[in-house]
């Protein structure tokens, strides 16, 4: 299973923001998008999602067209998205959180139970609403909603941003268990470190487009290429 960019050309109004961006995603990897702040990662993310229409280009999940499907129709295909600052319904608790993820496939218990094991946090609060909740256990339960879609890639747009360690610690071996299960994961991320410990391979990203993609095996922290599309 892959997920297949090729080409894609998307912005806001007249302002071009992805500029024919290649890209591909294998079943059971971990994939980084990295650059500098405003080159289009979370963009490109909402690009995939049909959140961001594209003006040209296709994306394809096992060789089956996305490009130009309305956005209610792309989780039915397979693509679940956790946003930057998670966008949970704060007031709904979080067993009506992940209800809301469940619609597509029905809120079946098997899906419910596989979500709830890999964040065994989450079944403790089922009635507590999403907005009382920690910092990390909102993240837990964004990326819960999402996994409540049964994806086979899951975007995640800086999922630890802001957390304390051990929360991050909780949130990285999720993901991973996630790749163990053949789950697609693309990941926007800053953080060296994390990354190295994370992704098979990592895109940087440049003006709109993605100008190298390479494997993380090798690499080090103070490698030349993080100075080159990271650094400050």
């Amino acid at each position: 299973m892959a997920l297949e960019v090729r080409g894609l050309t998307a912005g806001y109004g007249p302002v071009t923001v992805l500029r024919g961006v290649d890209f591909r995603a294998e079943a059971g990897q971990i994939t980084c998008l990295m650059g500098r702040n405003g080159v289009g990662k979370s963009s490109f993310l909402k690009a995939l999602m049909g959140l961001l229409p594209a003006t040209a280009g296709t994306i394809a999940l096992d060789g089956t067209p996305l490009h130009g499907l309305p956005a209610h129709e792309i989780p039915r295909h397979g693509l679940a998205y956790v946003p930057q600052g998670r966008r949970l319904f704060g007031p709904l608790t979080v067993a009506e959180n992940l209800a809301v993820g469940g619609l597509v496939h029905g809120n079946d218990t098997a899906t419910l139970a596989q979500v709830l094991t890999l964040f065994p946090r989450l079944r403790e609060r089922l009635d507590q609403t999403a907005g009382t909740l920690s910092g990390g256990e909102q993240q837990m339960l964004a990326i819960a909603r999402a996994l409540c879609l049964r994806p086979r890639v899951l975007l995640l747009d800086e999922p630890t941003e802001g957390l304390q360690p051990s929360m991050i610690a909780l949130i990285q071996e999720a993901i991973l268990s996630l790749k163990a299960g053949g789950v697609a994961v693309v990941l926007v991320e800053q953080r060296v470190d994390a990354v190295l410990k994370l992704a098979d391979r990592v895109a940087f990203m440049v003006a709109g487009q993605v100008a190298e993609t390479m494997p993380v095996k090798g690499l080090t922290v103070d490698a030349e290429v993080f100075r080159t599309y990271v650094g400050v």
